[in-house]
């Protein structure tokens, strides 16, 4: 299970954005950093610092995912045919804890990984403990019987802060999802603007 290195509402206000969209974010109420210098006036952003800033961004969503996975990730992101960027978002959209958090099974994307982890899922009726593993078109993802009654799932599902993108067909009453097909960057609703191109310029330069 991958160590979470920072409360996730720090990333939001070291990023000085609600990337999740969570009505509980602090940056609703201060957009400035943590800390007793987060106050401080930020200077303008140089291109590698804006390079880096939409890397951090990426990774933090997922779930503040090490360096260490998300340059691999990046890296089989670069070797597949196409636009590297484009398949770097397939390739995250992908993880089985994420399709977990855009089925709305739990509510946040630690809880997705968390929930994964634990082993309260099945991909095509096996159960699978791997968050990072990789679903393919057509997978059923579904939540164990013992698990369906846990309360947490029934509150996620009744979230109104975000739905249930189109690549996935999710059945909240049998707890069920289909990933029907990987998507595009404009196919996935962040809540805030992500920039893989930028992430693609960082590692091609460093």
């Amino acid at each position: 299970m991958t160590k979470r290195t920072s409360a996730k509402y720090k990333i939001d206000r070291r990023m000085g954005e609600n990337i999740w969209g969570r009505a509980k974010s602090p940056v609703n109420r201060r957009e400035y950093g943590p800390g007793q210098h987060g106050q401080r006036r930020k200077g303008k952003l140089s291109d590698f610092g804006i390079q880096l800033r939409a890397k951090q961004k990426l990774k933090g969503y997922y779930g503040d995912l090490t360096e260490k996975q998300f340059r691999r990730i990046y890296a089989e992101a670069e070797r597949v045919k196409g636009d590297t960027g484009e398949n770097l978002i397939g390739l995250l959209e992908r993880r089985l804890d994420a399709v977990v958090y855009r089925a709305k099974f739990v509510a946040t994307i630690f809880a997705a990984r968390q929930f994964v982890n634990h082993g309260h899922v099945t991909v095509n009726g096996q159960r699978v403990n791997i968050p990072s593993y990789r679903v393919k078109e057509g997978d059923v993802i579904e939540v164990r019987d013992r698990s369906k009654q846990l309360a947490f799932i029934l509150e996620a599902t009744q979230l109104a802060e975000r739905d249930v993108p189109d690549y996935i067909e999710a059945d909240h009453s049998k707890l069920t999802a289909t990933f029907t097909r990987t998507p595009t960057l404009a196919d996935v609703p962040y809540p805030v603007m992500m920039e893989p191109s930028l992430v693609v310029e960082f590692y091609a330069k460093n």
